[in-house]
Formats: C-alpha cells, sequence, structure tokens
C-alpha cells in the first residue's frame, strides 16, 4: 500500500513543533514515522528554513536543520504545476501547485484554509490538521 503524500504549509509544520500536544505535532509525528510521505519541492523547503530560522521562535537552529533533513529525505520532490488562478498570498502557491501535482490521494494541510480559496483549489484537497487526522484514523486519507 502507498503512503498518502502530504503537503504542510509553514503554519501546520511551525505549530507541531511549537505545541506537541496538538493536531498538526500529530500530524509531524505520522510524516517522521515514515506513515506518510511529505511532498515538497525546492520554494516549499527554502520557506520551512526562512521562518523555523526565525528568532522569535526560538528553535534550535542544529535541531531544526537535522529535522529538514530528515522530512526532505523521506519525502518527495514534486515539480509544481502553475495555477490558473491566484492565489490572496502568492507565497502561498507553490503549496498548492505542489498538492496539484502530487497525485491522487495528495493533500494540502494549513491552519489558514482561507488562504486557499476553492476557485483557485482546482480539485486539490485542502485541509486542516485535525480534519486531515480523522480521516487518517478512519482509513480515508
Amino acid at each position: 500500500m502507498s503512503r498518502p503524500a502530504l503537503i504542510l504549509d509553514t503554519n501546520v509544520l511551525v505549530s507541531g513543533l511549537l505545541n506537541p500536544a496538538g493536531a498538526p505535532a500529530d500530524v509531524l509525528r505520522l510524516v517522521l514515522a515514515g506513515h506518510v510521505r511529505l511532498a515538497h519541492d525546492a520554494r516549499i523547503v527554502a520557506a520551512y528554513e526562512a521562518v523555523l530560522h526565525r528568532p522569535r521562535l526560538r528553535l534550535d537552529p542544529a535541531l531544526t536543520a537535522i529535522l529538514l533533513r530528515g522530512l526532505t529525505a523521506e519525502g518527495i520532490i514534486v515539480a509544481g504545476v502553475p495555477l490558473r488562478h491566484r492565489l490572496p498570498d502568492r507565497d502561498d502557491e507553490p503549496f498548492l501547485e505542489v498538492c496539484l501535482a502530487a497525485g491522487p490521494g495528495a493533500a494540502l494541510l494549513t491552519g489558514n484554509l482561507r488562504h486557499y480559496p476553492e476557485p483557485a483549489r482546482a480539485g486539490a484537497v485542502v485541509l486542516g490538521p485535525r480534519e486531515w487526522l480523522e480521516r487518517w484514523r478512519q482509513g480515508k486519507a
């Protein structure tokens, strides 16, 4: 059985690291345990690096580097598909583009669903972490 591909919006990754008891942390644990694959491209990895190195987050740079190496090494590199419709925040576009290109079963997880309006999704599955976890537990993800 193939593992589903997930695209984690930066806010989900940060939330998962800062709050070990929340749904984003549960998703991150599934990724790190190899139950799901993280789909990404160079733009997404650069966004992760930029945000995770912000001083106000107070994350250990060495541990952050190890985490990112692990996530990307076990994940899959996907060439994004250009969007037909622009998103309100152009910085969100790589995440949706990779989701669209990652194939059937792929899902983009975000804490900001409104950043991905329905018309721009072009059929991509965009969910909050808690909703995706419910689907995962029911075998529907």
